[in-house]
């Protein structure tokens, strides 16, 4: 599943291309594709028709296209294989086509700097894992569904001393608290590991004992990979993570742990190790990031 860099770099996409942009109509080809939209894929289509839409937002791995005229939202679910390109209406449409949403008026923009300026809104999903729908949105802004999310690391308003202590109180480990977006949004199984190598921790270490300086130290590196694979566009492992533009991203030539098995530590040499975790991989150096007693 896209994490907060992947999606990230998908809703930077979309600001540039849908935002104030008013849609002339919505198609969905696929009912799965809506399924969260307990309503069904007719009402979807009726109640986005006319709608202009603001400028795409994220927290975490969650992503939404704001109605500017109404306090609704649309909902995308990325799911394991979801995409949303920008295509041109000629183009002939992609064999995972689910939804297609068409605007009133075409996007400016000059020939070589990206798609053509008479495009569509394509929702491609090859597993129907994921989907979009419409819901209302909170006082702040966020669709109501995920009001629960807690703010994302990159987010100016993230508080690290909350963190901090939410980390102390957990009776739990710190890859676990990584990926439990009720604390932290946005970190996934990929960056966790990046992060956690880059801070020489193990994945099966306590919460409850980390000091304040380890807690923001392993902050600065989980910060510090997100920014780096936001520059690189995203890990892409195959070809179902892709941009608006179809292309797809390059940190995965950069990743230091995960999916390294079995290759030399860039730190000290020894080799990665692979463990089962949670229906999951954990990636780590075995001579970097020390077991804690028990987890050995």
């Amino acid at each position: 599943m896209p994490e907060l860099p992947e999606v990230e770099v998908v809703r930077r996409g979309l600001e540039r291309w849908v935002a104030h942009r008013t849609v002339a109509d919505a198609e969905v080809l696929h009912p799965r594709a809506v399924r969260r939209h307990v309503a069904g894929a007719d009402d979807f289509a009726h109640r986005l028709k006319g709608h202009r839409i603001g400028v795409p937002r994220r927290r975490g791995k969650y992503l939404w296209l704001p109605l500017e005229d109404t306090d609704q939202s649309v909902l995308a679910h990325l799911g394991m294989s979801g995409q949303l390109l920008m295509q041109p209406h000629a183009a002939p449409d992609e064999k995972h086509l689910r939804i297609r949403i068409r605007f009133t008026e075409p996007q400016s923009q000059s020939p070589d700097e990206g798609p053509a300026g008479d495009t569509e809104l394509r929702f491609v999903d090859q597993r129907t894992f994921g989907g979009l729908s419409l819901h209302d949105n909170t006082p702040e802004g966020l669709p109501d569904v995920i009001a629960h999310i807690a703010r994302d690391p990159l987010d100016p308003l993230f508080d690290d001393e909350a963190f901090h202590q939410a980390l102390r109180r957990k009776r739990t480990t710190i890859k676990r608290a990584l990926l439990d977006q009720s604390l932290i949004s946005g970190v996934g199984n990929i960056y966790a590991d990046e992060a956690l190598w880059r801070a020489r921790i193990h994945y099966e270490r306590p919460t409850a004992g980390l000091t304040r300086p380890r807690t923001l130290q392993l902050l600065g590196h989980v910060r510090d990979v997100m920014n780096a694979a936001l520059v690189a566009g995203g890990t892409s492992f195959d070809s179902l993570y892709v941009n608006v533009n179809g292309e797809s991203g390059y940190f995965d030539r950069s990743l230091d742990a995960y999916g390294r098995e079995g290759l030399p530590c860039r730190r000290c040499g020894t080799p990665i190790r692979r463990r089962a975790w949670m229906n999951r991989s954990s990636y780590f150096c075995p001579r970097c990031q020390r077991a804690p007693r028990a987890a050995s």
